[in-house]
């Protein structure tokens, strides 16, 4: 540990206002030994990170590789953050994101504008998938073979809930078709969502992303019309950003430099 501790120090001896350092210099800036900066030096030379001109080291392109590592393992949640972030602004109402689990549906980011709902959501709940906006999106988009196994038990939530098999999977056909879906007051009374999909670089559903609002607040219309457009422009940031990731993670090794 101490040797990366000291091979770390030596890269961060090099910046903007010291781009080129002798061994000296480096020594001094590191507060190792000639020696020991010196055998750092050589080693980060062999592994292409750093190069020597005459008496002066500097640090090479393929350093990037290691920031590259670090962008490629950035999660769904922290790539869409400051986009959630700025929905839930501008709608004035919750916004969460999802992935499928089994026949639930698991909350991996949220930003809670109120409570609206007797349960309190945070990252880590788990609902059921066929009762919830987020849900019907990610299974309309599984193949029509495995939507079934993912349904689970079909339990009336409130009066409004969808039960009848052939009904829902006929909405989730609705939802396939028009790509985003809305369930008023059937997870809870009182409560509506309205949620769209994320999309990867091979444009499969990865997530989805919600707004979801107190039901008195407006008609159904009304709330999607005033919320969709919204949804949908957050939706393309994030799954913009994901496509990046999944650029970065196949990047090839050294980047032809």
């Amino acid at each position: 540990m101490q040797s990366l501790d000291r091979g770390l120090a030596v890269i961060r001896a090099f910046d903007a206002d010291h781009q080129r350092l002798t061994l000296s210099e480096v020594a001094d800036r590191t507060g190792l030994t000639r020696a020991a900066a010196r055998r750092f030096l050589h080693t980060l030379r062999g592994l292409g990170y750093v190069s020597l001109e005459g008496r002066q080291f500097f640090l090479r392109p393929r350093l990037l590789e290691l920031g590259y590592s670090y962008l490629s393992t950035l999660s769904i949640p922290q790539l869409a953050a400051p986009h959630i972030e700025q929905l839930a602004c501008v709608a004035g109402e919750s916004v969460s994101i999802s992935v499928l689990d089994g026949s639930d549906v698991v909350y991996v980011a949220r930003i809670a504008s109120r409570r609206i709902m007797s349960v309190d959501l945070s990252v880590g709940t788990r609902l059921p998938a066929y009762v919830t906006s987020m849900g019907r999106v990610l299974l309309a988009a599984l193949p029509s073979s495995e939507v079934d196994q993912h349904l689970g038990d079909l339990v009336r939530r409130t009066e409004r809930t969808l039960t009848d098999r052939a009904r829902l999977l006929a909405e989730l056909q609705k939802v396939r078709e028009q790509g985003w879906a809305v369930v008023d007051e059937e997870l809870e009374d009182g409560l509506r969502s309205l949620a769209v999909p994320v999309h990867d670089s091979l444009d499969q559903v990865v997530a989805a992303l919600n707004i979801s609002t107190v039901a008195p607040r407006a008609a159904v219309e009304t709330f999607v019309a005033e919320q969709l457009a919204r949804l949908l422009k957050t939706a393309a940031a994030i799954s913009a950003a994901v496509q990046e990731q999944t650029r970065v993670t196949a990047r090839p090794a050294g980047f032809g430099l």
